[in-house]
């Protein structure tokens, strides 16, 4: 498995966790607001280029 899946397989099961554990419109503002927090954190340098390569993944 790679990384990548791994962490994703990560991701899902800390999801799941959080929607049985906490009520599902806080479990939903964790699951949303860690990604967003992230990105937000970036240089817009490091902005353009994510978005220029996820781009480029989609057209293959």
């Amino acid at each position: 498995m790679s990384k990548n899946a791994k962490i994703a397989a990560g991701g899902v099961a800390v999801g799941l966790i959080l929607l049985i554990w906490l009520p599902w419109w806080a479990a939903l503002l964790i699951i949303l607001g860690v990604p967003a927090a992230a990105y937000l954190a970036l240089d817009p340098s490091q902005r353009r280029r994510l978005r220029r390569a996820t781009r480029k993944e989609i057209g293959r």
